[in-house]
């Protein structure tokens, strides 16, 4: 068997280029336009490159072309499915365009983005793709300041930094209590996760239902990141107070998922004694038993979108800084039911 051969510390392109006995300027392109190279020629040099571990010193191709290359993407939480879609829809096509990305995670607090925004912009990033368009003061300013391309996603607003696919969950939750109150429910519970946009969908979801007469709600509020065991307890809460709730509204899908699992063990019969109705349409949505009611979001497509305009954005000076509403779909299954009015 062949020695393993060890990797040469500090080399240069120069040295590489010396070892493959090509100029310089051929290592380069062996490292970033391989199609302009020689097959030949790239294989020799590729050759140097794995025997000698060679690797490329980023930072000064960087400072060269003033460009880092480096994208930072800032995501509440990756345990939620929604976002996880979001941010592998934007790596990846990011990727498939010689762009690296860097992760943070942000939870709902303005102030830990912050934070985290004071050390990527030391990195010089390319971009910045932000989850929501809650921020500090400084923030703003800062990211502003900068000039760097930032696309805010999962929220709209008359004021973004930069660029901004989302929706508005103010609507979201308006439409829910028109769709709820339209299907004849007059009894409600609400089971709400103090993170900014779910407070955003709360509010509007009991405003409605107070401009239209209903002011009997039960309200439970939880203020750690959504986790089925709230749903559980908030539907105990709820219980404790009030044996009759007619539909119980929860602002994530992963609560409602704890609604359905606590209504399960005391034998109450979803829907017939107790609808549900959650938010985000997860992966499980539709296999819970019985399958849960919900609003979709096409959290990849707010990736797609979001990594599309970013990188047009870096590649045409004067392209338009998009604004897009993508909207969301409100979806019926067994967890609520039809019924006829004041039922």
């Amino acid at each position: 068997m062949a020695p393993r051969k060890q990797a040469v510390s500090g080399l240069r392109i120069a040295d590489v280029a010396k070892m493959a006995n090509v100029a310089p300027i051929t290592v380069s392109r062996v490292l970033n336009l391989p199609e302009q190279v020689k097959e030949s020629t790239r294989n020799r040099v590729l050759k140097v490159i794995e025997e000698t571990g060679f690797v490329p010193n980023q930072n000064a191709g960087a400072l060269a072309s003033n460009r880092s290359r480096l994208v930072a993407v800032l995501v509440p939480m990756l345990t939620n499915p929604i976002f996880s879609d979001t941010f592998q829809a934007i790596a990846e096509q990011l990727a498939a365009n010689g762009y690296q990305v860097l992760l943070g995670i942000s939870g709902y607090e303005a102030e830990q983005e912050q934070e985290l925004l004071d050390v990527i912009l030391s990195r010089r990033p390319d971009g910045i793709i932000l989850t929501g368009t809650v921020h500090t003061e400084p923030s703003r300013k800062r990211l502003r300041a900068t000039g760097v391309p930032v696309v805010e996603t999962w929220d709209i607003s008359d004021a973004p930094i930069d660029m901004l696919v989302g929706f508005s969950h103010a609507q979201v939750g308006h439409s829910v209590a028109n769709h709820l109150l339209d299907q004849g429910y007059r009894h409600f519970a609400l089971l709400s996760v103090d993170d900014p946009r779910g407070k955003l969908r709360a509010m509007a979801f009991l405003e409605t239902l107070q401009a239209r007469g209903i002011t009997d709600i039960v309200h439970q509020s939880f203020t750690d990141l959504p986790a089925l065991e709230q749903g559980r307890e908030g539907l105990a809460r709820i219980l404790a107070t009030d044996d009759t709730p007619r539909v119980v509204v929860c602002t994530s899908d992963t609560v409602a998922h704890g609604v359905l699992t606590e209504a399960a063990s005391r034998q109450l019969s979803v829907p017939e004694q107790l609808s549900v109705f959650g938010f985000g349409d997860m992966n499980f949505a539709a296999h819970t038993y019985p399958p849960l009611s919900t609003v979709r979001i096409d959290g990849k497509y707010i990736g797609q979108r979001a990594a599309t305009a970013l990188l047009r954005r870096l590649k045409e000076d004067n392209y338009e800084p998009v604004n897009d509403d993508i909207g969301f779909t409100l979806v019926d299954r067994c967890s609520t039911r039809q019924q006829t009015p004041h039922e």
